[in-house]
C-alpha cells in the first residue's frame, strides 16, 4: 500500500450518510475531524458498535480510519459509519466479504422515516375518535 493511499466506503442508513477512508495505521478511529471517543461523548457501546466489523474480521490495529459524517441522530450516523466501514474492508480485503457478509454488516437498513400526513399529528397518529 502506497504512503497516502487509501480504501472507501460509503455507509447510509435513516437520514445520515458517512465517508470512510481506511489507511494503514495503528487503529486511531478520527469522526468529522475530532477522535472517535470524543465526538461520540465516550459512549463505550457506540465505540464498539463502530469496531464492529474491524473486531469481527481481527483487524482492530491495522488501519487508522477518518469518517466525515453528516445528517440524521447518533443512532443513525453510528449504522452509517459501521457500514461504511465494512464496505471499506470489502475493498481493501476482498477474501473479507464472506465472513462480514455472515455477520450481516454488509446490509443497508432501509427504514426511513415515514412522512407527515396532512390532517394527522404525524405519520399515522389521529386526533382521538370521539364517539358523540
Amino acid at each position: 500500500m502506497a504512503a497516502n493511499s487509501y480504501f472507501y466506503g460509503l455507509g447510509r442508513r435513516k437520514s445520515a450518510t458517512a465517508r470512510a477512508r481506511l489507511y494503514a495505521g495503528k487503529g486511531n478511529i478520527t469522526i468529522n475531524d475530532k477522535p472517535a471517543g470524543q465526538y461520540l461523548s465516550d459512549n463505550k457501546t457506540l465505540m464498539a458498535e463502530i469496531t464492529d466489523p474491524l473486531a469481527v474480521v481481527n483487524k482492530q490495529r491495522d488501519f487508522d480510519i477518518t469518517v466525515k459524517v453528516q445528517g440524521g441522530g447518533v443512532s443513525g450516523q453510528v449504522d452509517a459509519i459501521k457500514l461504511a466501514i465494512a464496505k471499506a474492508l470489502t475493498t481493501a480485503h476482498a477474501d473479507l466479504r464472506p465472513t462480514l457478509k455472515k455477520a450481516d454488516l454488509l446490509k443497508r437498513d432501509s427504514r426511513e422515516k415515514e412522512r407527515k400526513k396532512y390532517g394527522l399529528r404525524g405519520a399515522r397518529k389521529r386526533e382521538q375518535f370521539s364517539k358523540r
